[in-house]
């Protein structure tokens, strides 16, 4: 897996005192804070799709009939693919109906037809899997996909890549400023982190199968980390 990183400078700053009350008599060393920035880059392997079935009919009984049958073809599928009960689930189930609102009479509002939406989550844990299970799905019924989202299942690994970037940034910066303050760099006081932001790689619902196979490009994900830092700053003599 190719792996890059790299450094921004978010922020520095000297403390010469401390907000936190004191004891009488002892007084705070001057600190230096600054916040770094890493990133390092994941190749995704893992993908989740929406894969949903609408039907309409002018009766209830017929469109719910059909949309289970279409959904039914569409998870008997899914399990072909090989895909097990946990990595297939309801994710949501709408009844709507279509109301008539007739014009210039006084007639009240009429259904003429109902909408059934039945949606599923799929995991999927290969990312090769994914153009064919999205030409299985619309082969057998379903008629609309989204929310295509890539993960990677070393997400985890690769934010410690960047927590490290982000730290030995943050340093750099600090050591450079107590330098050219005239001092150095003594202990660390404090380090904290902000939470990470995972980029998420989204696909258009789609209404009807291509002649073709669908193409699907994972790409890579860039996964940040942001560390703030706060070191004594040791005057120099």
């Amino acid at each position: 897996m190719r792996r890059y990183i790299a450094f921004v400078v978010a922020a520095v700053s000297i403390h010469v005192s401390d907000a936190q009350p004191q004891m009488p008599g002892t007084t705070t060393p001057p600190s230096v804070v600054t916040t770094g920035v890493g990133e390092a880059t994941a190749i995704p392997d893992r993908a989740t799709i929406y894969v949903a079935v609408q039907t309409r009919s002018t009766g209830l009984s017929a469109a719910s009939s059909d949309n289970a049958r279409r959904v039914r073809a569409v998870m008997d599928t899914l399990r072909a693919l090989g895909l097990t009960g946990n990595d297939v689930e309801t994710a949501s189930y709408n009844v709507s109906p279509e109301m008539a609102y007739p014009t210039g009479q006084p007639q009240a509002p009429r259904v003429v037809a109902y909408t059934v939406l039945n949606s599923l989550l799929v995991k999927l844990r290969r990312i090769e899997d994914v153009g064919r299970v999205i030409d299985a799905v619309l082969s057998k019924g379903a008629n609309e996909i989204s929310s295509l989202q890539f993960s990677s299942s070393k997400a985890d690994s690769v934010r410690s890549i960047a927590l490290a970037a982000a730290v030995a940034d943050a340093k750099a910066q600090a050591d450079a400023i107590a330098r050219a303050a005239g001092g150095s760099l003594g202990a660390l006081i404090e380090l904290s982190t902000a939470a990470p932001i995972r980029p998420i790689a989204f696909m258009q619902p789609l209404a009807a199968r291509s002649a073709m196979a669908t193409p699907i490009a994972p790409g890579e994900q860039t996964i940040n980390a942001t560390v703030t830092g706060r070191w004594v700053f040791v005057p120099g003599r």
